[in-house]
């Protein structure tokens, strides 16, 4: 009997938190006419596929943006995180402790005043309003994390197998490249993963850094819909729910790596 009282509780909380992306699916689905309906429709009612149509109609190169300061993104993080975070947790460099502090203190700025930092940068650089510019700023929020998950993967890999490659050898880099990088598999789908979702979905950087762009990201193709007379709230949360898709199949696809041990299968005992 308390099982039941269990599960039925957890069903309660998982339905209410739940409730709000519903209630999105159910708004893309509702018509302009119906949507201040009292009492509002919880089904939508004689539905339409307007705000659908006007996704693939005008969303489109937005969502391709995303995909591309997404994907940028989660590249640069590697290319900076995953060496930094091995250097700090197997080479040990002096002050290696006070850039792990520094890399922490760097995650709590918040990022409208980093934005505004960067505004000033870029605009005497001529990168304001550019896909590379959105691409950095965007790395500078998950670099940090990046390398501190590397630093705490990497510390658990045995020294044992960094010794063997270098008996055989092996160059610190063919070390880093062949040896740490394999078994740092889901440390790499961690890093990769939040990265990609922190550029698809960032706003701050992309409404400071590329507001006037020819190529924006989702976030600000979402906000278009937004007027001082016009709300079109079916199209605004048929983007909403075409925008989620990519990154609920991540996250259907990487939680396993995520919780799974760095070194697995690495050594025998």
């Amino acid at each position: 009997m308390r099982r039941r009282v269990k599960t039925g509780i957890g069903l309660i909380l998982t339905a209410i938190m739940l409730f709000p992306i519903y209630w999105m699916i159910n708004v893309s689905f509702t018509r302009d006419t119906d949507m201040r309906a009292d009492p509002p429709h919880l089904f939508p009612v004689n539905g339409t596929l307007e705000g659908y149509r006007a996704v693939f109609d005008q969303q489109l190169p937005y969502l391709g943006t995303s995909l591309i300061v997404g994907l940028g993104t989660v590249l640069l993080t590697l290319v900076i995180s995953a060496p930094a975070g091995y250097s700090l947790a197997k080479l040990r460099p002096r002050g290696g402790g006070a850039l792990s502090f520094v890399l922490l203190i760097a995650q709590m700025i918040p990022g409208i005043i980093m934005a505004m930092g960067f505004y000033a940068i870029y605009l005497r650089a001529g990168v304001l309003n550019t896909v590379p510019g959105l691409i950095l700023a965007d790395s500078t929020i998950a670099v940090p994390f990046g390398v501190l998950i590397f630093t705490a993967f990497m510390s658990g890999v045995p020294d044992e197998l960094i010794h063997a490659a270098l008996i055989d050898g092996a160059s610190r880099w063919r070390t880093f490249r062949s040896v740490i990088l394999p078994v740092s598999r889901n440390a790499l789908v961690t890093v990769s993963l939040f990265a990609f979702l922190w550029a698809w979905s960032d706003f701050v950087f992309a409404t400071t850094l590329a507001g006037g762009a020819d190529h924006q990201p989702i976030t600000l193709g979402i906000y278009h819909y937004i007027g001082n007379n016009n709300q079109q709230w079916n199209a605004i949360m048929a983007t909403a729910v075409i925008a989620s898709i990519p990154a609920t199949l991540l996250l259907i696809i990487a939680q396993r790596y995520v919780a799974a041990g760095v070194t697995a299968g690495a050594v025998k005992d």
